[in-house]
């Protein structure tokens, strides 16, 4: 990199040429800044090359990313490269050599209402007994399950961002940047309510503390890490011996909101609702950037496919259909 300018300068030119452009730039203003912050870490000097970017791409996920994960991250680096070579010429444009292409998506496990009982259960019995720690993990899964929240957006939760009288949840700065209001239904409220009168017996609660809250010595009262959520859901998971039925091998905690979004569509097919009509209203709630990914449910999940076609069929041959 040109001593004349950091990658760091040239990373924020970059992103202020894509605002000019019309381009929402969160996500790559968070890749850029974990790739500066990676390249000072290591000491490299000089133009990227594309062994350095693969390795920042192999940290993703704490390191525990698939190859998948890898792809994409080092693939988010290519326009960033192709631009910055009018500056540094020797700069390499990373291609699909390392990680294979960037997989599509790919079918989620989603889970039946047992499955969700079932975990919201197993969490309850987490130890220490009488402690706090239980009734937090089954809080969170709970809320996921019945919000379709990110577990990062579910973590960041302070207590004033939890509306218990209207029944609201206030989402800050989500995946995208983007900030939104979720309502609730009141059985999750109830839920909620129930939560933080235990979780306040531990905890001094103030606007600032964390909804859901560290529950082990020094840490308790503070945000958990989303590591944690993740190891504890991979030791119920294991107890629980569920058999996968997406594509990712095993179920993870992400798709709880999977899950809750194709809940939420067939039962909009199942009453005959105008699917259409409903899904800009899903996509905002789910705090997605595109509603083409909202639409990828129907496509891209089994289950939404095959009540897809079935109402098809009556639109395509309605006598067919009353004959039966």
């Amino acid at each position: 990199m040109s001593a004349r300018m950091s990658l760091q300068a040239r990373a924020k030119q970059y992103l202020v040429e894509r605002r000019h452009l019309g381009f929402n730039s969160t996500t790559m203003e968070y890749a850029l800044a974990r790739l500066s912050s990676y390249v000072a870490k290591v000491g490299h000097h000089g133009p990227l090359t594309i062994d350095l970017m693969s390795d920042w791409a192999r940290q993703a996920k704490g390191g525990h990313g698939s190859r998948a994960t890898a792809a994409r991250q080092l693939g988010m680096l290519r326009p960033f490269t192709r631009w910055l070579q009018q500056f540094e010429p020797a700069t390499e444009v990373p291609t699909d050599a390392v990680f294979g292409p960037i997989p599509g998506r790919v079918t989620p496990h989603i889970y039946r209402e047992d499955e969700i009982v079932q975990l919201m259960d197993e969490s309850l019995k987490l130890g220490p007994v009488g402690g706090l720690r239980g009734k937090v993990v089954q809080t969170l899964f709970g809320l996921m399950a019945c919000t379709g929240l990110r577990i990062s957006e579910a973590l960041a939760l302070r207590d004033a961002d939890v509306d218990m009288k209207s029944g609201v949840l206030t989402i800050h700065q989500s995946k995208f940047g983007k900030s939104r209001l979720v309502p609730l239904h009141q059985s999750a409220v109830a839920a909620l309510v129930h939560y933080r009168k235990q979780r306040d017996r531990h905890v001094q609660p103030s606007a600032d503390t964390p909804f859901f809250v560290s529950t082990r010595g020094r840490l308790l009262g503070q945000p958990i890490g989303d590591r944690q959520i993740h190891r504890v859901f991979e030791q119920l998971r294991r107890q629980l011996r569920w058999v996968d039925r997406g594509a990712h091998g095993h179920p993870r905690v992400h798709d709880l909101r999977h899950s809750f979004a194709v809940r939420r569509q067939v039962l909009w097919q199942e009453q005959g609702e105008d699917v259409d009509q409903k899904m800009l209203a899903l996509s905002t709630y789910l705090g997605h950037a595109r509603i083409s990914n909202t639409y990828w449910y129907l496509t891209g999940v089994p289950e939404l496919m095959s009540l897809a076609a079935k109402r098809f069929e009556l639109f395509a041959d309605p006598w067919e259909s009353d004959d039966e």
